[in-house]
């Protein structure tokens, strides 16, 4: 009777050989990158304000600063610190908690190149260097992950002995930012990609949240290479039979796991992440309304409009309009 039992761990299956939360981290390639670097001289304060759709991080270089973000308690920033705003939500940087801070666009910044600027800020007292950044990602698989992460990571770089990765890529970075020899704005933009990934997967192995819902189910063998599955080919016409199927488990059994783990059923899942990509799409391709329903399998383009605008909130066409007028892409609607 046992010989009826799949071994799951077998090679025989092709779960055993992927990674499906790997392959997720692989999509948080970033785009629309643009780097400050900021020397400040004390007292001093600069507000940031909200960047919609955007994760922002901050290196301190030299020195030492405070970060704000409301709802969370004033972090202190140090050499080898690195802090996370992964939505994008306004915040100050201090050298002192309680000095005024002036807004980031009053104030004079020297342009570097097209992605990249020198801030300089201050009254003449203690000095604090610090490397900014504001990133984007496109991929739905991206968007889904940063919208888990909490209001704030912080990571101390220098007082942890596995965190030597960090370490070598911020002493990179820190050169490249003050050289600025050629192919350095090239050599900043992949050390951040690195950079902002490694500290995400930090906080999945340190942070509880991080192994419940989506991202739990992304590292259940089963769940995690169906959704792996959807993400490869989100066109296909899937059904709960089809990837029960696929992961050598009975459609009712399937079905449960993966609403309990998701939250939501799989054929709810399979719509909601065919209108993420379809919303990527429609950002940073020239496509029309009756191609992406044609790519993703819909009978008729009015049939796809009503299920982009049950998930996603507005037509496609309005989609596409607040697009060209935000002129950044943004995360789908949950």
């Amino acid at each position: 009777m046992n010989d009826l039992i799949p071994n799951i761990d077998s090679p025989d299956y092709p779960w055993v050989s992927v990674d499906p939360l790997g392959e997720t981290l692989h999509f948080l390639h970033m785009s629309g990158v643009f780097y400050t670097r900021s020397e400040f001289t004390a007292p001093w304060g600069l507000a940031l304000p909200a960047f919609p759709d955007c994760l922002m991080f901050h290196v301190v270089t030299s020195g030492r600063c405070w970060l704000e973000i409301e709802g969370t308690d004033p972090h202190l920033l140090q050499p080898g610190n690195l802090a996370l705003v992964p939505h994008g939500e306004g915040h100050r940087l201090l050298s002192e908690p309680g000095v005024p801070a002036a807004e980031l666009f009053d104030l004079p910044r020297e342009q570097i190149s097209e992605r990249y600027e020198i801030l300089r800020h201050g009254q003449g007292g203690t000095a604090a260097s610090l490397i900014c950044g504001t990133v984007r990602f496109d991929h739905p698989a991206a968007h889904q992950l940063v919208r888990l992460l909490p209001k704030l990571i912080c990571i101390e770089a220098w007082q942890s002995p596995q965190m030597e990765w960090i370490q070598s890529t911020l002493r990179l970075m820190a050169t490249e930012a003050r050289e600025m020899r050629p192919g350095g704005e090239t050599i900043i933009t992949r050390l951040a990609d690195i950079l902002v990934v490694q500290t995400i997967r930090s906080w999945m192995a340190e942070d509880p949240l991080a192994q419940t819902g989506w991202l739990g189910a992304l590292q259940d063998k089963q769940i995690g290479y169906a959704i792996l599955l959807i993400q490869r080919d989100p066109a296909r016409g899937w059904t709960v039979a089809s990837l029960a199927a696929e992961v050598a488990m009975s459609r009712s059994a399937f079905a449960a796991r993966f609403k309990k783990l998701v939250g939501e059923s799989p054929m709810q899942y399979i719509a909601r992440w065919r209108m993420n990509v379809a919303l990527t799409w429609l950002r940073n391709e020239d496509v029309s309304v009756g191609e992406l329903a044609d790519r993703l399998g819909y009978q008729s383009e009015a049939a796809f409009s009503r299920a982009f605008k049950r998930f996603i909130g507005v037509s496609p066409g309005a989609a596409r309009r607040r697009s060209v007028a935000s002129g950044i892409g943004s995360p789908a609607v949950a």
